[in-house]
């Protein structure tokens, strides 16, 4: 049933995405429609030459990179699919489309990816992060900074013991909130800031022991998993970390920055 669910997802895309555009008349809505056009009618490529030229020129945006994934995926290219949806959620963690494509892309992988054992209140931690987006962390963190002052002037100028304990428990909530909000905010900026993790482009890679081709061959790695990059400082060759903490090297031509 999930599956299935996700198919239908994925054949709806450029319609459930399209409705959130603004319905501006601007040349790059008009190539979007065709895109949308394209896709629609199964012309995959021509869909994605446009979306890709809109980003070019115009820049991103969560639609065009969730809709160029998806024709991505309509064309059997599981990388490329799976390294748009995933700059889909850098620019919004919080959606739910984006996060089941995502999920049904990487099931179509040949890489098994290794389960990730985290404390439960880190799970949490970071369940709650992605609730909201940087702009609504942001405005919470205002708001509830605001009642922190007015509740403090209570417990400090008002002389009524109950209406001051009321105003303090508030307080203290307002400080936990600000605090929350704040550090949320940051968490999700700075991954938005993260540029050291990368899609594998090619079918199949050689992970190996030293940056050249004598290297040992550590592990075959295929397209469409997601990788660190842990060492940027070579040109042709970059040293990647996979998530059960094997490390190695790969041709940069092999993988793609998210």
């Amino acid at each position: 049933m999930k599956r299935i669910i996700y198919i239908l997802l994925l054949l709806a895309a450029p319609f459930c995405m399209a409705a959130q555009d603004n319905g501006t008349t601007t040349a790059a809505a008009y190539t979007k429609a065709m895109g949308d056009s394209a896709y629609s009618a199964a012309n995959y490529e021509k869909a994605i030459e446009t979306y890709e030229a809109i980003i070019a020129d115009e820049g991103s945006s969560l639609q065009l990179y969730y809709n160029l994934g998806n024709a991505y995926f309509r064309n059997n290219m599981i990388g490329k699919s799976i390294l748009n949806y995933e700059r889909a959620l850098r620019i919004d963690p919080t959606d739910d489309d984006t996060k089941a494509n995502l999920e049904f892309a990487q099931s179509r992988m040949k890489d098994e990816l290794a389960e990730q054992y985290e404390i439960f209140f880190v799970t949490w931690f970071k369940a709650i992060v992605n609730l909201l987006g940087i702009t609504a962390w942001a405005v919470l963190g205002v708001v509830a900074f605001v009642i922190l002052l007015l509740t403090a002037l209570v417990v400090l100028f008002n002389k009524n013991n109950r209406i001051r304990k009321i105003s303090l428990s508030i307080a203290i909530v307002s400080l936990f909130v600000t605090i929350f909000a704040n550090i949320s905010a940051y968490n999700l900026s700075s991954a938005m800031q993260d540029n050291s993790h990368a899609i594998i482009m090619k079918e199949e890679v050689s992970l190996k022991s030293t940056p050249n081709n004598s290297g040992t061959v550590l592990i075959k790695v295929h397209e469409g998993r997601k990788v660190r990059i842990t060492d940027d400082t070579m040109s042709d060759w970059k040293e990647i970390g996979l998530e059960d903490g094997t490390v190695g090297w790969v041709p940069s031509s092999a993988l793609e920055r998210i």
